[in-house]
């Protein structure tokens, strides 16, 4: 992008592609397999960089894969997780190379027990070809 107003030329109409709706899914869907699958460098494959995290009032900043933490896997499974999955993924805005979804996962137990339910912003969008997720709002 050079300029804002090459951005505001841009804006989101108001109709939406569902088949650019459902690439966006897609990878969002390859994320949690990878997820699931406990695949660090799967999740990364997933993600644009710089990828952007807001949590409560914390932003952070990842330039390159490889950010989360070496236990990660082992701090979930401590809390009973087994696996994760998606309950609603809703677009809320989109355009030709982005999506806002509204995603709404729960992380669950070996036997299916909800553990816990979150409902989070997810921006999707296509660089090169490639749909990736940009920003997690949690």
């Amino acid at each position: 992008m050079n300029s804002f107003l090459s951005f505001v030329s841009r804006t989101s109409d108001s109709s939406i592609d569902q088949g650019v709706v459902d690439e966006a899914s897609h990878c969002l869907d390859r994320f949690t397999e990878a997820f699931n699958s406990l695949d660090l460098a799967g999740m990364d494959a997933q993600l644009h960089f710089p990828h952007v995290m807001i949590s409560e009032s914390e932003t952070l900043l990842w330039d390159a894969p490889g950010q989360h933490p070496s236990d990660f896997f082992l701090r979930l499974k401590s809390t009973g997780w087994a696996s994760t999955r998606y309950e609603s993924k809703v677009p809320v805005l989109t355009s030709r190379d982005k999506v806002h979804f509204l995603v709404t996962y729960t992380r669950r137990s070996n036997v299916g027990a909800e553990l816990s339910r979150h409902t989070n912003l997810w921006i999707v969008v296509r660089r090169n070809d490639m749909w990736g997720i940009s920003l997690r709002s949690y």
